[in-house]
């Protein structure tokens, strides 16, 4: 769902791998994504993804889960000098037992929209040279989705991001301007996109967060999200 709902700008399928390419915008979208078990050696596997980046320019980027099936390339990754990097908690909330009203201080649009896309590459320090690439990422979202805003005194706050696939919703890019922060900014967002999520008829709901985000961590526990496992990035180590 993850991969329907930020879906890569190029992607190539290997022996049960997804093989994901977005000019490096996102570790997410550039990086190698195990979905299924290998029938090939893995070390040859590694070998012919390292490969496939370095046409590209870039050093290969694995995600591992905590599932077991990934135990072998975990291992195998490490025996090849690959260090592990940005622990992230996948979580998931029931939206069954919870209504969350609409917040009319929140923007809510179903479209992207120059403001929008302005106010979170302010927010999130994009590059201007990744800016297109991100742009193509975000017009290239086919499920329902909605962008989320909020203003102080005119100036866009905070945003955040939902899409829809079969009844649940992730929720995306949510951030709150470094001076605005601890005063439940964050919360409206996601409140008020998760209420849009259960218009459109979402029963769960689902997110990533870094495990070394604290305040969010905290945010999300208290709108009703519990761990269901982790992943993390594995990259070439620095020498």
């Amino acid at each position: 769902m993850t991969l329907n709902a930020w879906p890569p700008l190029e992607t190539l399928l290997f022996d049960g791998w997804i093989l994901s390419f977005s000019d490096g915008y996102t570790r997410r979208a550039n990086s190698v994504h195990p979905l299924y078990p290998s029938k090939l050696p893995l070390a040859d596997k590694v070998a012919v993804c390292e490969s496939t980046y370095a046409m590209r320019g870039r050093e290969a980027v694995f995600k591992i889960t905590s599932s077991a099936e990934d135990a072998d390339l975990e291992r195998t990754l490490a025996e090849r000098g690959y260090e592990r990097i940005a622990l992230t908690s996948v979580q998931t909330a029931s939206l069954a037992r919870t209504s969350f009203e609409t917040d009319a201080a929140v923007a809510i649009s179903t479209k992207l929209s120059e403001p929008w896309f302005a106010d979170f590459n302010r927010l999130t320090v994009t590059p201007e040279p990744l800016q297109a690439s991100e742009r193509r990422l975000l017009e290239k979202i086919s499920f329902p989705h909605a962008f989320g805003s909020i203003a102080v005194e005119g100036e866009t706050v905070a945003v955040g991001l939902a899409v829809h696939e079969r009844g649940h919703v992730g929720l995306f890019d949510i951030v709150v301007d470094y001076h605005h922060r601890s005063h439940g900014l964050g919360r409206r967002v996601c409140q008020a996109l998760l209420a849009w999520a259960q218009h459109e008829g979402a029963q769960t709901a689902y997110l990533a967060v870094t495990s070394d985000n604290t305040p969010a961590l905290h945010l999300y526990t208290r709108l009703g999200f519990r761990e269901v496992y982790t992943y993390w990035y594995r990259v070439l180590a620095s020498r």
